[in-house]
């Protein structure tokens, strides 16, 4: 199962979401584009939050220095993202693929991070209640459903919204995997619990 992970923003909560995905499942973790923070890369978080023993972190495709959208940290970089080089671990286990910020990030003059989505990832929506998150999260989905994606499920993230999020499934009908709390911090045994409350909705979606 190639599970992946997209936010309705930047800083919505992917990073944990992943960590989660990749706990429940013993997952491998892919981050194909990387931009900034390369010594405390999302890579870097993800395995530092996980626990078990068989997950394996691949490398990123792009390591870019600035903290920018990918477009631009490449060419301060000095490079132009192509589709072409971005390969995928082949691998037997399941792998989670975490995206860079909104499924119509740039990475270059013409591709979007929606454009990294193959036929056969299941997109898993992360969604975090602020105002404007409704409107986000709904074109989200439509952007994959247009696109003819398959959605595995959303997971909210952050203060709980029960209008928000009843409204959210009432109107895509997606299923939710589960929530993440406002936590006060995240580690190893934080992320095993939320893993624990999530395996069984991720295993369904096989």
């Amino acid at each position: 199962m190639k599970l992946f992970i997209t936010g309705i923003s930047t800083d919505v909560g992917k990073t944990v979401a992943s960590a989660i995905i990749v706990e429940a499942l013993e997952a491998d973790y892919w981050k194909p584009i990387q931009a900034g923070d390369v010594d405390h890369s999302d890579s870097h978080k993800v395995k530092s939050f996980v626990s078990n023993e068989r997950t394996i972190i691949h490398p990123n495709s792009y390591l870019l220095n600035t903290p920018a959208s990918p477009h631009l940290a490449a060419e301060i970089d000095g490079v132009t993202i192509d589709l072409k080089q971005i390969k995928e671990p082949q691998i037997q286990n399941h792998l989670v693929i975490e995206g860079a910020g909104g499924v119509f990030v740039p990475l270059n003059g013409t591709d979007c991070v929606i454009d990294l989505i193959q036929p056969d990832y299941k997109v898993i929506v992360v969604s975090r209640h602020y105002l404007g998150s409704i409107n986000h999260t709904l074109l989200t989905i439509e952007a994959l459903i247009n696109r003819k994606m398959m959605i595995g499920g959303i997971i909210f993230s952050g203060n709980k919204n029960p209008s928000t999020e009843s409204i959210i499934l009432n109107k895509t009908g997606i299923k939710c995997i589960g929530r993440i709390d406002q936590e006060p911090y995240f580690d190893q045994n934080v992320i095993k619990e939320y893993a624990d409350l999530f395996r069984e909705n991720l295993l369904e979606l096989q």
